[in-house]
């Protein structure tokens, strides 16, 4: 009878021991497994459309983030305001200008806004900041999230008025430090500011860093634990979020691997892991809104990373065009 109480002793100790691994490793799994299978093989051939907009793409690159633009070079900030604003307006759309005061500096969130079919549909964000880090250009980050903004914009042009929900486009300022994470954060702004509102927001895609790829074997990092989880090489394009958009993340990733043939990965986890909440889904996060950011993956991938050597030339035009084409596609067929 000793014998067997201690069998029964060990035996449940193993059990406990077990589950204290098992679980995490549970959870990590549950956090990251999203629908679909991602696109493997050699990239299909540009369309004539995609050629087109590369070089559409290249040269917003060059007008957005040839230098350093934000309060800290407020003219340069300015200049790619007003880019911005001219692109909009030269597409049809009446530009919506949101003002504020940072430290003696007038800034502004610019949005347009493509109206749905019904009036009661709810709301789609989708967002990028146009302001670069420090003494860098920011072709990057976030040009490139910018660039893409602006072609999906003209391609949801055409069902303005008729679309299926209402689609919010917004060009946040002050997402980089030191206004990164604060009140002063034009995303932060945006949303509250949303939320007070009441309207019913679905959702918000933040586009971050979006333009670097390398078919190179461990050109891919990932904060611990996830490099257990992903693919070592960065030739893909990546959907990330917090635990609590968890579903939404799912949602996003299997649309774009049903639409693109593009490599992707997607997921969620804790906040608190380097890279997670760091773009402008942070402040749609703080106010209940499921949000995601759209993203190479920033400094796990680009070694220019707020350096002054994140310049137009780094970008890969072409599969940047493969991934803003289908975004687009993904953005203008969702249904809520």
């Amino acid at each position: 009878m000793s014998l067997t109480r201690n069998s029964l002793s060990y035996f449940l100790s193993l059990l406990a021991a077990m589950a204290v691994f098992a679980m995490p490793l549970l959870a990590l799994l549950w956090l990251t497994a999203v629908p679909g299978v991602s696109f493997h093989g050699p990239l299909p051939a540009l369309t004539r459309d995609e050629h087109t907009l590369a070089t559409r793409l290249h040269d917003h690159f060059v007008a957005i983030a040839s230098e350093p633009h934000n309060i800290g070079h407020p003219a340069a900030l300015e200049n790619s305001a007003r880019y911005i604003e001219r692109q909009l307006i030269g597409m049809g759309y009446t530009v919506h200008r949101q003002s504020f005061d940072v430290n003696g500096h007038r800034v502004r969130n610019i949005e347009v806004m493509i109206t749905p079919g019904v009036a009661e549909s709810r709301t789609l964000v989708v967002g990028a900041h146009y302001d670069s880090a420090y003494d860098a250009p920011g072709a990057n980050d976030n040009g490139s999230g910018v660039a893409a903004l602006l072609e999906i914009a003209r391609g949801m042009r055409r069902v303005d008025g008729r679309a299926m929900m209402r689609y919010r486009l917004v060009f946040f300022v002050n997402e980089e430090p030191p206004y990164f994470q604060t009140h002063k954060m034009g995303s932060y702004v945006y949303a509250t500011h949303l939320a007070q509102t009441g309207e019913r927001v679905a959702g918000m895609l933040a586009l971050e860093t979006m333009g670097y790829y390398s078919d190179r074997a461990h050109s891919q990092r990932y904060p611990f634990p996830l490099d257990m989880m992903y693919p070592d090489t960065g030739n893909f394009i990546a959907f990330a979020g917090m635990t609590g958009s968890r579903g939404f993340v799912r949602k996003t990733t299997a649309a774009f691997r049903e639409t693109a043939a593009f490599p992707s990965v997607g997921g969620s986890a804790p906040g608190f892991l380097q890279g997670i909440d760091w773009s402008d889904h942070w402040s749609f996060a703080q106010v209940g809104v499921p949000a995601l950011m759209v993203t190479d993956t920033a400094l796990f991938r680009y070694r220019f990373y707020h350096t002054v050597n994140d310049t137009p030339e780094r970008i890969d035009y072409d599969r940047l065009a493969r991934v803003v084409t289908g975004l687009g596609d993904v953005i203008i067929a969702w249904r809520d």
